[in-house]
């Protein structure tokens, strides 16, 4: 897990080091403060865009599926945010392994949730349909 994190670490320097060479190449005295904000700009943008456009499409079908994936992302900065803590801390271990069985337990019980979500519409519309018929024979 430390070595992912310093591996990101360190492409994201390198990326931040050349955007600062090819920015005073090209005349512009941007300090770090702006450059940040520019790019957190675009970056975010981006991501909004993209999200607006997946998400239209599928509040077509199911709301579920779009508060999955807000959920999922949540849980996702949580449980880096918790073995990051560990590692500042020095409480417990930082391990890549307990980020994937974390949300491994989210989605194993997440499915547990549409397991029964989905025998409730079966039931309700088995009880629908055998309504409708027996209204319909009197």
């Amino acid at each position: 897990m430390v070595e992912i994190l310093k591996l990101i670490a360190s492409f994201i320097n390198d990326l931040h080091d050349k955007v600062l060479d090819i920015v005073g190449i090209a005349g512009y005295t941007l300090n770090d403060k702006q450059l940040h904000f520019i790019f957190m700009a675009v970056i975010g943008i981006l991501i909004f865009a993209f999200t607006q456009i997946v998400f239209k499409k599928l509040a077509k079908y199911s709301i579920t599926a779009i508060s999955f994936i807000y959920t999922f992302t949540v849980m996702l900065v949580i449980v880096f945010a918790i073995e990051i803590q560990q590692k500042i801390t020095n409480r417990g271990n930082m391990e890549f392994a307990d980020i994937v069985y974390g949300l491994y337990g989210f989605i194993y019980v997440f499915l547990i949730y549409l397991l029964i979500k989905l025998i409730v519409l079966a039931i309700k519309k088995a009880y629908n349909k055998y309504s409708k018929n027996s209204s319909i024979s009197k």
